[in-house]
């Protein structure tokens, strides 16, 4: 069943459309995904589904209710983590999250929140005193404390490091496994690789793609890149002759082979024949960030 559902949505800002006629559904229980590149037209997308922005033209439902005449309705089903946003400085964040809470019919436990978000600890202390991390933290806690059937999180995890950036992840898929319906704009391609189950490319205000992580990876092939430091020297003209193998690049002692799931294999075999160790070996895949960029370059 499709939670959101956007059709022709085209937005204007001094005569640029900065959305140009996107349409596209998000349905029940999925984590949807919209990447893209600054000015793409993410953050208007996601406003005008939150009804923080009126759309110059085409029709938006989310849980089939508009979200300009049904505002109060929607806000009560809808959870908001904004690109930019913040708090007065003297508040303190236990005083924010009530008054949050304050908002809603069925307010979730803010505490339990400040644990899974690590900000345990943190009630007592103002908005000011925070890191910039703790910030987005807050903000995370603030879009789902009103147990939301949707929540849009706009650049979720930026100014988190690593470990904290992992927790809002689970955070999330807990979410999703309950039932819960999120729309993530993001610049991380990690981000959306792991969490999401459909991801929409953005660019000059239109959908360049839409579909799944793999789906996407898979437009631009399943190519692999070899690297290594050979421990003798073998001959350029050797291993492009190898099946798999589409190209051969040296980069000081280090080899790059890049070419399709054959090359692994075909490389490996002439090593181990001629007895040349593979040093510093690592073979990588084609990426979503490969594909992504790779799509961006097709639509520009």
């Amino acid at each position: 069943m499709s939670i959101i559902e956007v059709d022709n949505l085209t937005k204007t800002y001094a005569g640029v459309k900065v959305v140009d006629a996107i349409s596209f559904n998000v349905e029940q229980g999925e984590i949807f995904g919209i990447v893209g590149p600054n000015g793409a037209g993410k953050t208007t997308t996601v406003e005008t589904i939150e009804g923080l922005q009126q759309p110059d033209g085409g029709t938006i439902r989310v849980l089939g209710l508009d979200p300009i005449r049904d505002r109060y309705e929607v806000t009560q089903k809808l959870g908001a983590q904004l690109q930019e946003s913040r708090l007065q400085d003297k508040i303190r964040v236990g005083e924010a999250l009530d008054l949050y809470a304050s908002f809603y019919e069925s307010p979730a436990d803010w505490r339990e929140l400040l644990t899974k978000l690590g900000l345990a600890g943190k009630e007592k202390a103002k908005y000011s005193s925070l890191s910039g991390g703790q910030k987005q933290r807050l903000a995370v806690a603030l879009a789902l404390i009103g147990s939301p059937e949707v929540a849009i999180l706009d650049e979720l995890t930026t100014g988190l490091d690593p470990q904290a950036r992992r927790s809002v992840w689970e955070t999330i898929e807990t979410m999703r496994d309950n039932g819960v319906t999120v729309v993530l704009v993001t610049h991380f391609m990690e981000e959306a690789e792991r969490l999401c189950n459909r991801i929409m490319v953005v660019d000059k205000g239109r959908v360049a793609v839409l579909g799944t992580p793999d789906a996407l990876v898979k437009r631009i092939g399943s190519g692999q890149l070899i690297r290594f430091r050979p421990s003798a020297e073998v001959a350029d003209a050797e291993l492009t002759a190898l099946p798999g193998v589409e190209s051969v690049a040296r980069k000081g002692e280090m080899i790059e082979i890049a070419g399709t799931d054959d090359a692994v294999h075909s490389v490996t075999s002439l090593l181990a024949q001629c007895q040349i160790i593979a040093h510093e070996l690592r073979i990588e895949q084609n990426s979503l960030e490969d594909a992504y960029l790779a799509l961006i370059k097709e639509d520009s």
